[in-house]
């Protein structure tokens, strides 16, 4: 099979843990060592977040004045590079030496009228005062938002509508290799008025990302590894319920959180509507039996309704 993984950020980085790169590698490590049990047998791309890195560069660029701070697609290349770096190497390390692998620094390209310009909400960087907030929205021309008693940036997080590499990730898997690519969503880009590309200060969201490439790869299988075992209905409540199969049209209508799972449901839909394949959410600890169809949250057109666990 052809499967395309899309890791969750806490694969890289749990949560409130210091934002070293040891913290990194071990996570990614462990992340690895459940990948590594599905490559037999098949072509696998792995997809990533980069939140908390593109962040800690933020607050990096922050303590710096003398210089004017990186654009964010910058930012996407770098921390797709060094995650890329850190998966290639452990995961190579659990692997037979002849086994090739490749990261692939990835330009997606987004539309300049898309609404979410309009309505900036992707929170991004160190959290500030109000007053600073204010501030350097002022200095900057930041969009700014409150996140809990605090402010942070916000940027745009526009659909995305091409991958620019698609060709040659497709030439890596016919050679053989495990391709790591569009790490955070990709970088953000689109065509200026003069015709030529350029970067975009925005953030795509990795399984929008995620569920576009495996369509483009025609995958068979798209996995969204998260840090719970299925997705829930009524979560956190003693009535609370697994999914253990849905088809994209009832999953969509159960209204899951923009915040947590909805992106992962919406981009598990789009898949498995667009291409008739099937998409799975679960833990990454469960990696080997979601490629087997025995856990997660199976999302399929083949599916009739909605079967709770």
């Amino acid at each position: 099979m052809r499967i395309v993984v899309a890791l969750g950020g806490n694969a890289l980085l749990r949560r409130s843990e210091p934002m070293t790169a040891e913290n990194q590698r071990i996570n990614i490590r462990i992340a690895t060592e459940q990948i590594a049990r599905i490559v037999d047998g098949n072509e696998l791309v792995i997809a990533h977040g980069n939140g908390p890195q593109v962040g800690l560069l933020s607050l990096q660029a922050a303590a710096y004045t003398s210089v004017t701070p990186y654009p964010l697609d910058v930012l996407g290349a770098e921390t797709e590079g060094m995650i890329g770096y850190m998966i290639e190497q452990e995961l190579g390390n659990l692997l037979p030496i002849e086994k090739p692998f490749a990261t692939l620094l990835t330009q997606v390209e987004v539309d300049g009228d898309d609404p979410a310009f309009q309505h900036p909400s992707k929170p991004i960087g160190p959290v500030y005062s109000k007053e600073d907030a204010e501030r350097l929205a002022q200095e900057k021309g930041w969009s700014i938002a409150p996140d809990g008693d605090k402010f942070r940036r916000v940027v745009a997080s526009p659909r995305p509508k091409r991958i620019f590499e698609i060709r040659p990730i497709k030439w890596l898997l016919e050679k053989g290799s495990i391709v790591i690519c569009a790490g955070g969503g990709g970088i953000p880009t689109m065509y200026g008025a003069d015709g030529k590309l350029q970067g975009v200060e925005a953030v795509i969201d990795k399984d929008l990302c995620s569920a576009l490439l495996a369509e483009q790869l025609d995958s068979d299988l798209l996995v969204i590894a998260t840090d719970v075992v299925a997705a829930f209905i009524d979560w956190g409540k003693p009535t609370q319920k697994a999914i253990i199969e849905a088809h994209p049209d009832d999953m969509e209508k159960l209204g899951f959180a923009a915040g947590s799972m909805g992106p992962k449901v919406q981009a598990a839909c789009e898949f498995a509507r667009h291409t008739g394949n099937p998409a799975v959410i679960g833990s990454l600890a469960d990696i080997d039996d979601i490629v087997k169809g025995t856990a997660g949250t199976r999302i399929s057109t083949a599916c009739t309704g909605i079967v709770y666990g």
